[in-house]
């Protein structure tokens, strides 16, 4: 097989170009959400995403300015109600709840009144169609992760220091709420254009699992940070060449398969090689 004939095909080339900047964008996302304790918040961020884009299609608007406006604004809300601009488990278990109701409302509105002039659309929303994407789309996709990824990096160090030790970063004049909300505002604005890529249902592992396997794979945050991001977008390229190969597979589905099986192999790799040490490492009685 001709390991380049996908990319003589637009539809490919656009699923490419959308992809690479989406993945990096939640591998970097996502280290930060799983360092801050916050992968529920992703979750959570999904059923947004799937509720504004709902909204916006019950009243006949671009499905997109539905979830960059309701997943950016419930973003901030949790960081409001939380603390030190963080949501909390508790917010987000509220939320979440209320975003769900909201999400049955305006699917049933949708269904009932819009839905013969894009049928498909409540389940594009929620299982993604990359290889569905136009060229303008791509385009667009590919600079809204670019700018995700610069403004986060621009962020990376002193939240950093807020992630690991707030009280101390607060001490030392960091803006500790202020760089909780940005993170929030960028982990929304992530959520709402992954969406396009995988689907709100399965966006979570397109975020947790390469930052997961990153953050096991070593202790240092700007290496795990960057292989959180090389894993990410690894699995997206993967994943599409996957899917190309066996129609029969999603894009969506190849994806999150890989992403999965790299997390799982991580996982069992790095426990097996930590356990020997571990026990090596106790102080002896005495």
């Amino acid at each position: 097989m001709n390991l380049l004939a996908p990319l003589s095909h637009a539809f490919f080339v656009n699923a490419l170009l959308a992809g690479t900047a989406i993945a990096a964008a939640c591998g970097l996302v996502g280290y930060f959400l799983v360092l801050r304790a916050q992968v529920f918040t992703s979750d959570a961020l999904s059923h947004v995403a799937f509720t504004g884009a709902l909204a916006a299609l019950a009243f006949g608007l671009n499905p997109l300015i539905g979830l960059f406006t309701a997943t950016i604004a419930v973003a901030l809300l949790m960081g409001v109600l939380g603390r030190r601009g963080q949501a909390d488990d508790v917010v987000i278990g509220n939320i979440f709840a209320w975003i769900l109701g909201l999400g049955v409302f305006f699917l049933t509105l949708y269904t009932t009144s819009r839905s013969t002039a894009n049928g498909s659309a409540g389940v594009t929303v929620l299982f993604g169609s990359i290889f569905g994407i136009s060229a303008a789309q791509a385009r667009l996709a590919a600079l809204i992760g670019a700018i995700v990824c610069l403004l986060l990096l621009a962020i990376a160090r002193p939240l950093l220091c807020a992630s690991l030790d707030p009280a101390v970063a607060a001490a030392r004049g960091i803006p500790v709420r202020f760089l909780g909300f940005a993170f929030l505002a960028l982990a929304g604005a992530c959520t709402a254009e992954a969406t396009q890529a995988v689907g709100a249902l399965l966006l979570l592992g397109l975020a947790a699992a390469p930052a997961g396997a990153a953050h096991r794979l070593t202790t240092r945050p700007y290496r795990a940070l960057a292989l959180s991001a090389a894993l990410a977008v690894s699995a997206m390229w993967a994943g599409l060449g996957l899917s190309y190969a066996v129609p029969v597979l999603p894009p969506s589905f190849a994806i999150l398969a890989v992403t999965t099986t790299s997390y799982a192999l991580v996982l069992g790799g790095t426990a097996k090689s930590r356990t020997p040490r571990s026990r090596a490492a106790l102080p002896e009685a005495g």
